[in-house]
């Protein structure tokens, strides 16, 4: 190996348990934010100091009105805290190579189709997420390699169901009482949670894909290389 180079071995960091259960099939370490931006900005600051790079994976939200539910973004470039930030190209090369999107890294979700059409008109961005912006902060302040891996979920026409947001908790696992809470609360949601779950569905099944291509390719993070200096 040449002097000055290290093995990248990135910390993937996802919102969901069942995000991070896909991603170790490949070995890679995970760290759980639990679905919020606080969480993750905790699980990032507990792993950083001791990564050699930062990936964020799992579902989006879509911003852009032609953008469906299982759509894939690899992004050459994120918008975080209003400035726009290249992910590091061998990283983004070993998740797929990029995809013609920009990501927003938010700090909350956009739960109304109102609320979507507006960051889209004015970002650009095809999707949001919690994660992506602790990648991100912490990536620029470790000098640090990102990359982010997403798929939609909800598309932008789509309010959110106020279940779908209460329902997580802090370890990133659905909490099914909750859900069942604020359907007995607003009973009139249940049809918008049965289109949600078929998109997560979608979603589902596109990280799969994506992450048994990763499997089968047998090129992994450890196989490339980061100059250090």
């Amino acid at each position: 190996m040449p002097t000055g180079v290290a093995p990248m071995i990135p910390v993937v960091v996802v919102g969901l348990r069942a995000e991070a259960r896909l991603v170790r099939r490949l070995g890679l370490p995970v760290a759980v934010g639990g679905g919020t931006a606080v969480g993750a900005a905790a699980a990032v600051a507990r792993v950083a100091a001791n990564a050699s790079g930062l990936v964020s994976f799992g579902l989006s939200g879509g911003l852009d009105p032609a953008a469906r539910p299982g759509l894939l973004l690899v992004p050459a470039s994120v918008l975080c805290d209003g400035q726009w930030y290249d992910a590091d190209p061998a990283l983004t090369a070993w998740l797929g190579g990029p995809t013609p999107h920009r990501l927003l890294a938010a700090d909350a979700p956009a739960v109304s189709a109102g609320d979507k059409q507006r960051l889209w008109q004015q970002t650009g961005a095809t999707a949001l997420d919690l994660e992506t912006g602790a990648v991100v902060r912490a990536a620029a302040a470790h000098g640090l390699p990102f990359a982010v891996l997403r798929v939609i979920c909800d598309p932008a026409e789509q309010d959110v169901p106020p279940a779908a947001v209460e329902a997580l908790d802090a370890r990133g696992v659905f909490a099914l009482a909750r859900v069942a809470r604020s359907v007995v609360r607003r009973p009139g949601q249940v049809p918008a949670l049965l289109r949600l779950a078929v998109d997560a569905a979608a979603a589902r099944r596109a990280l799969v894909r994506r992450v048994a291509d990763l499997d089968r390719s047998h090129c992994t993070p450890q196989n490339r290389v980061l100059t250090s200096g």
